[in-house]
């Protein structure tokens, strides 16, 4: 067994892992408190509203995979669409190539409220207030900020005090900055969940009559006026403009989280669930479906270039192919006989274009975007993009990577790099779950005064072209970076995993997945914290999924104890290595469970310091 920087927890009671203690700690009291995975997914998920809100909000979007006890892997999908008014046609008229990376504008319908009620309501045994308690406490009586938030805001005080002054009542109060170790509160939110309840209540005994109440007050009550009131109002964006959004009252009343089928591939006797083409989750996939039958051993030069390479094939792939659309060919980019086909594109050098693939013969369509990036271009004019460095999600040439801290990477005017949250819990029945949230943070838009947090910026992630799988659409999802994970062996659900981090997701997952299984156990369990551990990285080489959507053409950034050895020997093979923090790349969280014995583990990424793993 290698170091590890914690032990792989293991016991029999329930597991949570989470990118906040205060998160996995809430979801571990509702476990003793009777509660099973769900209800305990659902307290972690409205508390890290509240310790994380950089990193996600109640009007954001969350993925969410669940595997009850006895039965099959279901998708809840809390990815909300384009609005009605979201027409290509309305943004290009504004003078738009790209839709911007905050303000009203990059709206979608919010996700994350509905999707969170839906799985309580079908698999919890809580009552609302049972699992909101957790965040009301935190929000209302205050909690120690992490130093991500307090740098975060920071980075925006310009334009919270100047613009967003609704944000600066929040997140200044009386002109200063949040401080880690003192008290902070969001007196607004918790007066939020506390009237939410309070109205649900009022519909008569029942859980499941008082959950519908909550999610018919967030659709068409105070929650949704205030929500639409919200993004008619003009506000700053990165376009430089001021700008009201689409989103309207209408929109947030007709949707509905959904359930969904996950895409799902078989490997050496795993099979990995994801959600489907309306995220990134089949790059995971699809780097698995063409991976060689030989892999160099792990950490080498040779295996990091091999899933690198991959990597660079599946994301060209994703902008081609994915998207909110009825026609994605998902069975033949998974097929064998593609995959055969693009391996043999993986040579001994790094590649430096945008290769996507022709599944069943059909012709690749990139953006004028991508194909602009992909050549070394920069995109100028229609207010596409912005003027100044270190705007928009920034590039690793730019700005070096994450430090050893974690902290989220974001622009004084508030486009951010893409991080986000994350948090899996099995419990002693062997329900599983596992939840990406994301969206919705505080620099994405104004807060609204009446509610205490944000609308999201999702939209950010469609195209202004015409005819492409995720071409902004009104009513369709845009495509998100979102990718929770579960991984069956032998059709038994034994893994849930998952990782912040945008176009990383995938990843950092496919390394950590195969760092686990192609290790042996740890106390005749799998080495969970051992593969979480593990040095990382991640390439650049393909069009970014937030906005100003760059690309790094053949960049790839490592961890700096990945050793020297490997370093230059990527270099040799013509990747153009950024070396960065010792702990810089990977957010894993993960918790599985022993189908032959029952014995639950966990383990949780100590990079950020500041996920933890709970269980007994």
């Amino acid at each position: 067994m290698s170091f590890t920087t914690r032990p792989t927890l293991q016991g029999t009671f329930g597991m949570v892992s989470s990118t906040h203690w205060l998160a996995s700690q809430s979801a571990m009291a509702v476990l003793e408190d009777g509660g099973n995975a769900y209800d305990a997914a659902v307290a972690a998920a409205f508390v890290l509203h509240v310790v994380e809100p950089h990193l996600n909000g109640p009007a954001g979007e969350v993925p969410i995979l669940i595997a009850p006890a006895g039965g099959p892997v279901q998708v809840i999908c809390g990815q909300g669409p384009a609005p009605a008014g979201a027409s290509i046609g309305h943004y290009t008229s504004l003078g738009l190539g790209l839709v911007p990376g905050t303000g009203p504008l990059a709206a979608a319908v919010p996700g994350a409220f509905d999707a969170w009620m839906m799985l309580l309501r079908d698999h919890g045994t809580r009552h609302l207030a049972d699992v909101l308690k957790y965040a009301i406490g935190y929000a209302g009586a205050g909690h120690p900020p992490l130093e991500g938030v307090a740098a975060t805001v920071a980075r925006v005080r310009e334009l919270f005090e100047t613009e967003w002054t609704d944000s600066a009542e929040v997140y200044l109060p009386g002109g200063e900055l949040p401080v880690p170790g003192r008290l902070f509160r969001n007196p607004a939110l918790a007066r939020t969940w506390q009237r939410l309840v309070a109205e649900a209540e009022r519909a008569g005994p029942g859980r499941e009559r008082q959950i519908d109440a909550a999610r018919t007050i967030w659709r068409e009550g105070f929650i949704a006026e205030a929500l639409g009131a919200a993004a008619a109002r003009p506000a700053l964006d990165t376009s430089g403009n001021r700008n009201a959004g689409t989103l309207s009252g209408d929109d947030i009343a007709n949707w509905s989280a959904t359930y969904e089928a996950p895409a799902r591939h078989d490997w050496n006797g795993w099979t990995v669930c994801k959600p489907g083409p309306w995220s990134q989750g089949p790059v995971f996939l699809q780097q698995l479906a063409l991976l060689p039958d030989e892999l160099a051993s792990c950490g080498t030069a040779e295996y990091v270039h091999t899933l690198v390479e991959g990597t660079k094939l599946a994301m060209a792939d994703r902008e081609a192919w994915y998207g909110d659309a009825v026609d994605v060919p998902l069975d033949d980019l998974l097929s064998a006989g593609y995959n055969a086909g693009r391996r043999r594109l993986v040579g001994d050098r790094a590649s430096h274009e945008l290769r996507p693939g022709s599944p069943g013969g059909r012709t690749p369509v990139l953006s004028e975007h991508a194909r602009a990036v992909a050549r070394g271009d920069r995109p100028r004019g229609g207010g596409s993009l912005p003027q100044g460095a270190g705007i928009g999600e920034p590039t690793v040439a730019d700005h070096a990577t994450p430090g050893d801290n974690g902290d989220v990477q974001v622009a004084a005017d508030g486009s951010t790099r893409g991080d986000t949250c994350h948090v899996d819990v099995v419990d002693r029945w062997g329900n599983m779950v596992s939840a990406t949230p994301s969206g919705g943070w505080l620099q994405s838009n104004p807060v609204v005064p009446e509610l205490g947090f944000p609308l999201g910026s999702r939209l950010q992630m469609a195209w202004l072209d015409p005819g492409l799988p995720n071409s902004l659409t009104p009513g369709r999802r845009p495509r998100t970076t979102l990718t929770p994970s579960l991984a069956l062996r032998d059709g038994v659900p034994v893994m849930a995993f998952g990782t912040p981090g945008g176009d990383q997701q995938d990843q950092w997952q496919v390394h950590f997945f195969l760092a686990l299984v192609l290790r042996g156990p740890v106390r005749g369990g799998l080495d969970l914290q051992g593969a979480i551990d593990a040095p990382n990285w991640h390439t650049e080489s393909f069009p970014g999924s937030f906005y100003p959507r760059e690309m790094r053409p053949g960049g790839v950034t490592v961890e700096s104890r990945i050793g020297a050895e490997v370093i230059e020997g990527l270099r040799d093979r013509g990747h153009d290595v950024t070396v960065g923090a010792t702990w810089s790349e990977g957010r894993l969280c993960a918790v599985a469970r022993d189908p032959e014995t029952g014995v639950l583990s966990a383990g949780a990424n100590p990079r950020a310091m500041q996920g933890y793993a709970v269980g007994r």
